[in-house]
């Protein structure tokens, strides 16, 4: 992948900043607006950050942004994988960091949370096995939910690679279509009713509880993929006609969850529901900048390595994520608890995770990739790596066409 397409790196890692400030200066004291309970109140420091509720209660929008790259980079896992390479590759990639970071917040949950420690075996199991919680029960850490919503997107990939027929183009376009529905319906339903009406209730639980039949978010992912394809070739009027629409019913669905959070907590009311579909858009036409210079540099300029810093980033991002909710906020009371002011220990905290999240994707998860590695070898015979082909890197797997310049090489030199 050409370096500038590694700038996605850094830019996931600021996301991964923007959900943590969520959390920790405006959904810590907010969620006491409409009453959502969670096991990370058990370890939240009794302090408030209402000055700084109109920088961050946006925050969230960095999981779109996260998704829009995760249909970029699955999409470009898929076409150079095998069915079985690709199930293997993600599993080696999302478990050992769940493990680690699972186990972590579960014994922070044990040892200063203030509830019974049965309360947190089922979700334990459930975050370790990364499976839906279902409607009635109770993340770990609220951030697994948007696990579920990845490891349904990738069951979506992995069936449709093993179709050998559907495609990347095939993928994009039906949950295009899938969540472009879904979205235009939300948005009317917010426009005509209140949080307090059984269909907005209803419209609502598809974004987390049932994030995994990705109603809200397949948009997103969908987008990543053909942001993908155009890092490999020209669009045709139709993707584009596409693109337009995923681009449009992102903007649907975090418009919808902008005007709940608007209207149900007095402390951001007066702020505007534009601000994180602004915020999005920016990170959108950043990835979209990236994948057309690197498919005007991919005939003209040899593939350049990426500084190590950026992937760094990027792989300090995944356990920065799930470790920063229930741990960060434990972290931040123990501060507090210590003498220090609680804007100062926003900044402590941050930086002590990201070390955190440097050791545990530097040290602990290879090692635990080594250990699955060699257990699954004991058991049966690992998927092995395809013999190279002739064809571009980028445009095997799921069918991905051949960037035009390439197809009229190969017939010149046939």
């Amino acid at each position: 992948m050409k370096s500038h397409l590694s700038l996605l790196d850094p830019l996931r890692f600021a996301a991964a900043i923007c959900v943590a400030l969520f959390h920790w200066m405006f959904w810590s004291w907010a969620w006491t607006s409409i009453g959502v309970p969670g096991f990370e109140r058990q370890v939240a420091a009794d302090v408030l950050y209402p000055s700084a509720a109109a920088f961050t209660w946006f925050g969230w929008v960095g999981v779109e942004i996260f998704f829009v790259i995760s249909g970029f980079v699955i999409a470009n896992s898929a076409s150079n994988s095998s069915p079985g390479e690709f199930l293997l590759g993600r599993a080696l990639r999302l478990y050992p960091a769940v493990w680690v970071c699972a186990t972590a917040t579960f014994l922070v949950l044990l040892v200063f949370g203030s509830g019974p420690a049965s309360e947190f075996i089922v979700p334990y199991v459930h975050a370790m096995l990364m499976v839906p919680k279902g409607v009635t029960g109770e993340w770990l850490d609220v951030v697994y939910w948007t696990l579920a919503a990845e490891m349904a997107f990738y069951g979506l990939v992995f069936c449709a690679m093993l179709t050998r027929k559907i495609t990347l183009r095939h993928l994009a376009f039906g949950l295009t279509i899938y969540s472009a529905i879904f979205n235009a319906i939300a948005l009317l339903v917010a426009s005509s009713m209140t949080p307090s009406d059984l269909p907005y209730l209803v419209i609502l639980m598809f974004r987390v509880p049932c994030a995994a039949f990705l109603l809200s978010h397949g948009c997103f992912f969908a987008l990543g993929i053909w942001l993908f394809i155009s890092a490999n070739r020209e669009l045709t009027a139709l993707e584009q006609l596409a693109v337009a629409i995923t681009c449009l019913s992102g903007a649907a669905e975090i418009y919808f969850f902008a005007s709940f959070f608007l209207t149900s907590i007095p402390a951001i009311a007066d702020q505007s529901a534009i601000v994180p579909i602004v915020i999005w858009a920016a990170a959108v036409f950043f990835i979209g900048r990236a994948a057309r210079r690197n498919r005007r540099s991919a005939d003209t300029a040899p593939a350049a390595q990426a500084p190590a810093w950026l992937r760094t980033l990027g792989l300090i991002t995944y356990p920065l994520y799930l470790t920063h909710n229930v741990i960060g906020s434990a972290i931040i009371r123990a501060l507090i608890d210590a003498g220090l002011d609680a804007t100062s220990a926003v900044w402590v905290a941050l930086g002590v995770l990201v070390l955190i999240g440097w050791f545990i994707c530097a040290r602990i998860e290879p090692a635990v990739r080594a250990a699955l590695m060699q257990t699954l070898a004991h058991f049966g015979n690992l998927p092995k790596r395809l013999p190279a082909s002739r064809r571009p890197a980028l445009a095997r797997g799921l069918g991905l066409r051949l960037p035009l310049r390439v197809r009229a090489l190969a017939a010149n030199s046939s």
